[in-house]
């Protein structure tokens, strides 16, 4: 039983570093190349889909398609990392911060499915609302990271306003919204990332 116990002091010592440790996990060329690929599918948008409003299977299909490239490139970061290092400690803060940041992920995707689904004539929403969660997931990741993404995650959520202000009409599912929000979003990340990490170790 004493075994036991210092096995489980040890772990729980393990965790309360874990969440201390500044996450160096997330690269700024990772982070940098989702924003280029967001600004690269904003700039192709109005050539392939003329009518996003009308066309929403369509306009879900490009973007999604860039969310799921993006997580699948920082995700095989993370995992490269990991095997790089082949500390347990690593794997630890690792897994912490991807459950920081996992949440508003999987409640974006649900908020999509939920409108397209049962409430298409609001699908407009959904540039803003995913900024917005996607800025709440940069606050909960925060302690994690270096404390100037407070900014990056502030720029989501003003990005998530504008969209919902001025996101209506002619301009519903614009390419400029993702264009900014995302791509700008992840340019900035990318930078802050680069300057606070890489930049101050001299890399």
């Amino acid at each position: 039983m004493e075994l036991r116990d210092a096995l489980s002091q040890i772990s729980d010592i393990r965790l309360q570093m874990a969440r201390t440790e500044l996450f160096r996990g997330y690269r700024p060329i990772t982070v940098g190349f989702s924003g280029m690929l967001g600004l690269l599918a904003a700039s192709v948008q109005p050539y392939c889909i003329a009518r996003p409003e009308l066309e929403l299977g369509r306009f879900l299909l490009l973007w999604c398609t860039v969310a799921s490239v993006s997580l699948i490139v920082i995700g095989m970061e993370l995992i490269w990392s990991i095997r790089r290092t082949g500390a347990g400690f690593v794997r630890q803060t690792t897994l912490l911060a991807v459950e920081q940041f996992l949440p508003c992920v999987a409640v974006g995707g649900l908020l999509t499915l939920c409108v397209v689904r049962s409430s298409p004539d609001v699908a407009w929403m959904l540039p803003g609302l995913w900024s917005l969660l996607f800025g709440l997931g940069v606050f909960a990741s925060a302690r994690s990271l270096p404390r100037p993404v407070i900014w990056a995650g502030l720029y989501y959520v003003m990005c998530g306003c504008g969209c919902l202000l001025w996101g209506r009409g002619e301009n519903a599912l614009a390419a400029w919204q993702m264009a900014v929000s995302f791509g700008g979003g992840q340019l900035l990340s990318a930078a802050i990332l680069y300057w606070s990490l890489e930049r101050a170790n001299g890399r």
